[in-house]
């Protein structure tokens, strides 16, 4: 009978470990795949914003990136912005461009941390040249996000140099 008992309690505490064990693992996962929806949506409102921004709009696009003095971005007419000033002057200028047309994100993927994520893609589209003539462009792509205050914001974006882009702009710089 104690044999039994000493069994019966043995297998009690074995289920409440185990239980507790899945527990968190689910609770992770769950906290993972919100983190990583949370990227993806960030993701998709920057490439709205960033079409957004070559019809010389830059709501959405002000809305999208932290403003704070440690974001950067390397676009693809070369250097590297500094700080929410920098990047934001920069983004003032493409939008007074406005070179029209569309780029897309394709081949996503998604890497969530618990306060920092990125994703790595290929930025396909057509941009217009001052004299109107179309660009075609296709960057690799990498965007990174922080968690601020519940929300997923971009720190950083970074493409390839567009040589024809930069031409066509008149942009060219190192």
């Amino acid at each position: 009978m104690k044999r039994t008992l000493i069994f019966c309690v043995a297998i009690v505490i074995v289920s409440f470990i185990f239980s507790a064990c899945n527990n968190k693992n689910t609770e992770e996962k769950q906290s993972k795949d919100k983190a990583e929806q949370g990227i993806r949506d960030t993701n998709d409102k920057f490439y709205a914003a960033l079409n957004e921004m070559l019809a010389g709009n830059l709501e959405l696009m002000n809305a999208v990136w932290l403003h704070a003095d440690d974001i950067t971005d390397m676009g693809p007419f070369g250097d590297r912005l500094v700080g929410w000033d920098a990047v934001s002057a920069e983004f003032n200028k493409e939008a007074a461009m406005k070179l029209g047309g569309k780029v897309v994100c394709k081949d996503l993927l998604v890497y969530a941390g618990t306060d920092m994520g990125y994703t790595v893609c290929v930025e396909e589209g057509e941009n217009m040249s001052a004299e109107g003539k179309p660009v075609l462009v296709k960057f690799r792509a990498t965007n990174i996000f922080r968690l601020e205050n519940g929300q997923w914001k971009l720190v950083h974006h970074h493409t390839d140099l567009s040589t024809p882009l930069q031409q066509a702009t008149s942009e060219e710089k190192k």
